[in-house]
């Protein structure tokens, strides 16, 4: 089975100071398995990394290497995500006082009936209240 995957667990991929060995098998699993991701998931990963650069965590040519490498992971961008986000989306943004963009990775674990990865801990209480799987991070 797959899983959901959110910006918050991707980027400690590629930060050495971040590095866990749950968060690493989260990696290993998206290779091997592939994950799923709401439309917004690569706008929100260029920007941590361009954040990362403008912070001087990052050069731009490990920016962009960092970026080709995430490309070979086998991440499905979901094609509904902007379907659902003046609905079910905002509604669980509502009610579980979470942005709509941490509110797009709930509503996509519930539409596709997929654990989520994240380390954003109001999405993690939120997604247990909804009844989501979360991965052990």
């Amino acid at each position: 089975m797959t899983f959901v995957l959110d910006a918050s667990v991707t980027l400690t991929w590629f930060y050495a100071d971040e590095h866990t060995e749950a968060n690493n098998g989260v990696l290993t699993r998206a290779t091997s398995e592939g994950a799923w991701a709401p439309g917004l998931w690569a706008v929100e990963v260029a920007n941590a990394f361009q954040q990362g650069v403008r912070r001087g965590r990052l050069t731009l040519g490990q920016r962009d290497a960092v970026l080709a490498s995430l490309a070979s992971v086998p991440v499905t961008i979901d094609p509904e995500t902007n379907l659902h986000a003046w609905t079910a989306t905002l509604s669980l943004s509502t009610r579980h006082r979470l942005t709509v963009y941490d509110a797009c990775y709930l509503e996509l674990a519930l539409r596709r009936g997929l654990p989520l990865a994240t380390l954003d801990a109001e999405l993690r209480a939120a997604a247990d209240t909804e009844g989501v799987a979360l991965l052990g991070l």
